[in-house]
């Protein structure tokens, strides 16, 4: 069975955003230094990206506004715009974790979840959410978009691994 997997970055404090829902402060604490690419290894292993709304259109407008960087994945955009999808994006109004369901019954690679917390809170509650690699940034924004929100039962993970770059700390989490 394909697993799921929340693949992502938050502060040290657990925001995936500022107030203004902006991610320019994603970095490690040297500018001069290079992070370590984990993400070409996580993503072979993915053939599938699930987001929300505000998600795609921050990928789509502002850091990615030419292409659609995730063109070799089939993605998923949970909305309730109603939208023509386009290429390999498909725009759904269903629910995060009836999506997540549909998908893990089908054959194929794992199943990313890149954001936002909304999605990810509800796929936590559902308990959805089989490895959780979490990227923590060396910055504490007192507020924003937190990841984690209320879960209505304890769940239980195991550390895979850790790895620390440039003052980041990369957490690889699997549910027990």
């Amino acid at each position: 069975m394909r697993k799921v997997v929340l693949y992502i970055a938050m502060s040290l404090d657990g925001y995936i955003a500022d107030e203004h829902g902006n991610v320019d402060w994603l970095n490690g604490q040297d500018m001069s230094v290079e992070n370590m690419d984990t993400y070409s290894v996580f993503v072979q292993y993915v053939d599938t990206v699930i987001m929300g709304w505000d998600t795609y259109e921050q990928i789509a407008t502002k850091l990615s506004p030419t292409e659609w960087v995730y063109a070799n994945l089939t993605s998923y955009v949970v909305t309730h715009r109603k939208i023509t999808s386009p290429n390999s994006i498909i725009f759904t109004e269903k629910a995060p974790s009836n999506l997540v369901k549909e998908l893990r019954a089908k054959e194929g690679k794992d199943i990313w979840i890149c954001g936002g917390a909304n999605i990810v809170q509800q796929l936590i509650q559902t308990d959805l959410i089989d490895e959780y690699y979490i990227s923590v940034i060396p910055t504490i924004l007192g507020s924003g978009i937190r990841l984690f929100g209320t879960a209505p039962d304890e769940i239980k993970l195991k550390l895979i691994s850790t790895q620390a770059y440039n003052g980041i700390v990369e957490l690889v989490y699997a549910r027990r």
